[in-house]
């Protein structure tokens, strides 16, 4: 009966994650995020480009999200995201469907008022195993249907009210 001295664990309650419906990447793999001298942190990123996000969870020295951040140069091959969710930053990278390749983007993550802003640098490693990219489907094209010979009978029809005096 020792176990049962032990009080209940607290138990951390937030709020559903809004955009936990987005479709996640098959291969998402994020280093530990790494603090230079400067304050800038880097980040690397493998993921594939099968139309799912990868995403970096970031938090401030104080253990909390960031109250305010932009993304200061986009990727080329992808879209970025960011947004805040139970006092973490999550950055998320969508690459374009199909891509393979490299890819970088960078991020501020502004602190608060005063405080020093935080340069954050993604490097993304695409690839595209197994990605196949579906095909338009594109309606038939029908040919033109040839103008009958002869005249085509054209009838107009106007309605014209006169106002009366009485």
């Amino acid at each position: 009966m020792a176990g049962c001295a032990h009080p209940p664990a607290a138990l951390h309650v937030a709020p559903a994650n809004p955009f936990a419906m987005l479709k996640s990447s098959a291969v998402c793999t994020v280093s530990p995020a790494h603090k230079a001298a400067d304050g800038s942190v880097t980040v690397d990123m493998k993921v594939r480009s099968d139309d799912g996000l990868c995403a970096v969870s970031l938090q401030t020295d104080k253990g909390t999200a960031y109250p305010s951040f932009g993304v200061t140069t986009a990727p080329e091959h992808g879209k970025v995201f960011i947004y805040n969710y139970d006092d973490h930053t999550l950055v998320t990278f969508t690459p374009t469907m199909a891509y393979a390749g490299a890819d970088v983007f960078n991020a501020t993550l502004i602190q608060g008022s005063g405080q020093p802003r935080v340069h954050l640098r993604v490097t993304a490693s695409v690839d595209a195993t197994g990605v196949v990219v579906p095909k338009p489907i594109v309606p038939a094209v029908t040919a033109p249907v040839p103008a009958t010979k002869g005249k085509a009978r054209t009838t107009a029809h106007s309605t014209r009210k006169t106002a009366t005096k009485h």
